[in-house]
């Protein structure tokens, strides 16, 4: 599963990357210091589940730490996108194009109104950050509906026998973008254009099915950064009120940066997320005085920088994703000794057989039945799982 960082240039795109991360990117106040995509990994918070067993566990990836497990995922850092984007302004349509394997995109937004639209400098303030969410969305629509139309010739002259033959046509062709049966589906009832001939569809249908699809395909989470630059806190409250039923999260890169850089240096201690952070040693006057605007203008303002809210609500809000344990009913140790040495994402309707598979394919074409370890019963392959489930797989070899 991999997540796109997105927005427009210098919107501080690039810091919240690498605060998420810690993988140093090239970050200045101009546009396109992106241009090659930047990948790394960031964490999702999971509680974990060790304490319910009384044991400590040993993570193969990530990290656990105070009963917190840090379950890693794949971000995805693009070149900023400009107005035109899908047009190929500012090499828009190449930065598009690496965004095609994100399952959930997070549009960083300059929430200082401190950058115009092309990610230029203007005074704090000026510009409404507003109109960047609107472009961006406006864009990627664009985008789909570009794939959508150079494949429409071939697509609008096929003869179609009913709905399921609609569905594996469009999803082929949209394949690229994620645009899978299950999904492909769900949009067409969604514009309810389930029924209707794709050779009918209007340029305003295709437009709909396009938004719809990307909607389903790429939700998008809103940062809200900038936050420790004076008039955010407003423009928060403006796209709040503009955009109710966006998931819209207040947050500093450059905090979480600071933090993480000075808790990497052990001059504090500090977890992500959290709302304070502890002094292990002196720091000199620039570093006071760095960490104090954090503490004032984010930390106390807040409750925390946001990054790690933003990447938790991406994952298990947006993308609805849960969070299982593979585990033994008798033993929960792998065989190197590492106690729950894995924690796996799945999508929120998976059941124990297509966690099978997750694990591993034998596994799932063998699949006999699954043992819930917590309540140390059995059941079947079409078992729906929950958040924090700790599962065996019992299977036939091949």
């Amino acid at each position: 599963m991999q997540i796109g960082v997105v927005g427009k240039p210098s919107s501080g795109k690039s810091t919240f990357f690498a605060a998420a991360t810690m993988i140093d990117v090239g970050i200045a106040n101009y546009p396109f210091t992106t241009i090659e995509p930047n990948k790394g990994t960031g964490f999702v918070r999971v509680e974990c589940i060790d304490k319910e067993f009384n044991v400590q566990c040993n993570p193969r990836h990530g990290y656990c730490k105070n009963g917190i497990r840090h379950v890693p995922v794949e971000l995805v850092d693009v070149a900023g996108l400009v107005p035109g984007a899908h047009l190929g302004k500012g090499k828009g349509n190449a930065f598009l194009d690496d965004l095609r394997q994100a399952a959930v995109l997070v549009h960083v937004v300059d929430a200082s109104g401190s950058t115009n639209e092309k990610g230029e400098p203007v005074a704090a303030g000026s510009h409404d950050p507003c109109k960047d969410i609107e472009f961006l969305e406006t864009e990627i629509d664009l985008w789909f509906l570009g794939i959508i139309e150079k494949n429409w010739g071939k697509l609008a002259k096929m003869p179609l026998g009913g709905t399921a033959a609609t569905v594996a046509a469009l999803a082929q062709a949209l394949s690229g973008i994620g645009g899978g049966e299950a999904t492909v589906e769900k949009t067409l009832q969604k514009t309810g254009l389930i029924e209707k001939k794709l050779g009918e569809w209007t340029g305003e249908e295709k437009m709909e099915f396009a938004t719809k699809l990307r909607e389903t395909s790429k939700p998008i989470v809103i940062a809200a950064n900038k936050m420790d630059i004076a008039g955010s806190k407003e423009n928060l409250e403006k796209m709040r009120e503009k955009f109710p039923k966006k998931t819209i999260i207040p947050c500093s890169g450059f905090a979480e940066l600071a933090l993480k850089k000075a808790a990497k240096e052990g001059f504090i201690d500090y977890q992500p997320g959290n709302p304070k952070f502890e002094k292990l040693k002196e720091l000199n006057e620039k570093q006071e005085k760095m960490l104090s605007l954090v503490e004032e203008k984010v930390l106390s303002e807040f409750g925390s920088t946001g990054v790690q809210e933003v990447l938790d609500k991406t994952v298990f809000d947006a993308l609805g994703y849960i969070a299982i344990f593979p585990a033994g009913a008798k033993k929960l140790a792998d065989s190197e000794g590492n106690v729950l040495p894995d924690c796996l994402l799945m999508p929120g309707d998976s059941t124990a057989q297509d966690f099978a598979f997750k694990l591993h394919t034998d596994m799932g074409k063998g699949f006999i039945r699954a043992i819930d370890v917590k309540k140390k019963t059995m059941v079947g392959k079409g078992h729906l799982l929950k958040h924090r489930d700790a599962v065996e797989i019992v299977f036939k070899k091949p």
